[in-house]
């Protein structure tokens, strides 16, 4: 029986709200959906931009530790579905034990993953340039968001009203983890990459990302190297960062819930036939 919910996780810069149309979408197919903030995250966009004071210090344990009392406290096994950061932590989600099949979305890097593209060095730059930061939450500004999310939007008003409606101060220390995984020997973002009893993982890229180019999603999808354990490739070319929102988002969305409730039905590289192995 293929699970009968799905958790939405959110990425830094956002809230669940950034899922609201892949909430609407996947309940009128009769699924159970949850999209969960992060610890302090569960406010309006506003109310965020104002006070940032209950996400200061806001770490990826915490967040990961929130999620797992969550997904625990479930009668089955969902789908656990992860954007950006989010992403990074359906992975490590996933490889704990959790999840009926794991869906990550332009995930930002895991340890273990080398040579980050220039662009994801650019989109990290406005926090990591300030050591303070990481002790704080940062707002982007609407050129750092536009270059971040939006840039496949060339109506300036369209982009702004993106921006206006989702966009919420990065917490700083999560960025400061995350990018600082391979040097520590308990970052909270390690995997397994050989984890044979991990269930179905798709990850998913797009073509136009800045932030999580779709080469840096291949490089992470490659590092994956169980004998038994179910990894695929997806990419969507055109896409941005802003892929849940983004016009044609419905293919991703409707992509990600097939695959993940029949893995071995569909090939992520082709879109049919069977599934890809890492």
């Amino acid at each position: 029986m293929s699970a009968d919910t799905v958790v939405l996780i959110h990425g830094l810069w956002m809230t669940p709200l950034s899922w609201e149309h892949w909430v609407e979408r996947y309940e009128a197919r009769g699924l159970r959906v949850l999209a969960p903030a992060w610890p302090g995250f569960d406010r309006p966009v506003a109310e965020l931009r104002e006070d940032t004071s209950q996400i200061d210090e806001l770490g990826i344990e915490e967040i990961l530790d929130n999620y797992t009392k969550i997904i625990e406290a479930l009668d089955t096994p969902p789908i656990i579905m992860g954007h950006s950061f989010g992403g990074a932590f359906t992975q490590v989600l996933v490889d704990r034990g959790l999840g009926a099949a794991g869906v990550a979305i332009d995930p930002a890097p895991v340890k273990g993953i080398l040579g980050l593209p220039a662009s994801t060095l650019r989109v990290s730059f406005p926090i990591l340039r300030n050591p303070a930061n990481r002790h704080r939450a940062v707002m982007p500004t609407g050129e750092e968001f536009h270059y971040s999310f939006t840039n496949t939007i060339d109506d300036e008003a369209a982009a702004v009203a993106v921006y206006e409606r989702y966009a919420v101060p990065g917490a700083g220390k999560v960025l400061f983890e995350g990018a600082l995984s391979n040097f520590s020997r308990h970052a909270p973002l390690t995997v397994d990459f050989k984890n044979d009893s991990r269930a179905p993982l798709l990850l998913i890229a797009g073509g136009e990302d800045h932030v999580s180019p779709a080469k840096l999603t291949k490089s992470n999808y490659k590092h994956y190297k169980s004998d038994t354990s179910l990894v695929a490739y997806k990419e969507f070319p055109g896409r941005s960062h802003w892929t849940a929102g983004q016009e044609g988002w419905e293919a991703v969305a409707d992509f990600a819930l097939d695959w993940a409730q029949n893995p071995t039905a569909l090939d992520a590289d082709a879109g049919e036939a069977t599934a890809t192995t890492a």
